[in-house]
């Protein structure tokens, strides 16, 4: 299985909902039809293509099949998406690193403004004090 198969196979948003029905747990192709609004047999084909693609296994128990999540194949698609997050990670922490400096400006600023604010208010009191 490649992460381009997973992509094809949950880029439907039925097969999707069918895959989500599993991710509490493994389920037969009759729980995950009660659950959606399509029949057995379409989500058997929908399994079938899942299947295909590496994203779940299935055994049997009885005279029905358990379907669940195949970690390793979703782990192959986790790997793929991974390397996005790792770009994204890099671009901010030079984001942060870049900004550091202009980040504390405000702050001081800020804690500046509140001093002369302050300030200026005890003058103002002390001239109506004096006044009266």
């Amino acid at each position: 299985m490649t992460y381009q198969s997973a992509l094809v196979a949950l880029a439907d948003d039925t097969r999707r909902k069918v895959f989500e029905q599993m991710r509490g747990g493994s389920r037969s192709v009759g729980e995950i039809a009660a659950q959606l609004p399509v029949s057995r047999p379409a989500v058997s084909h929908h399994l079938k293509v899942l299947k295909e693609a590496g994203l779940v296994t299935d055994h049997a128990e009885g005279t029905r099949r358990v379907y669940s999540i195949n970690l390793s194949g979703l782990g192959e698609l986790r790997h793929w998406l991974d390397q996005f997050w790792d770009i994204a990670l890099e671009a901010f922490k030079a984001h942060v690193e870049e900004s550091k400096g202009e980040l504390d400006r405000p702050v001081k600023h800020a804690a500046q403004d509140s001093r002369r604010a302050r300030s200026q208010k005890r003058s103002r009191q002390r001239r109506r004090r004096t006044r009266l």
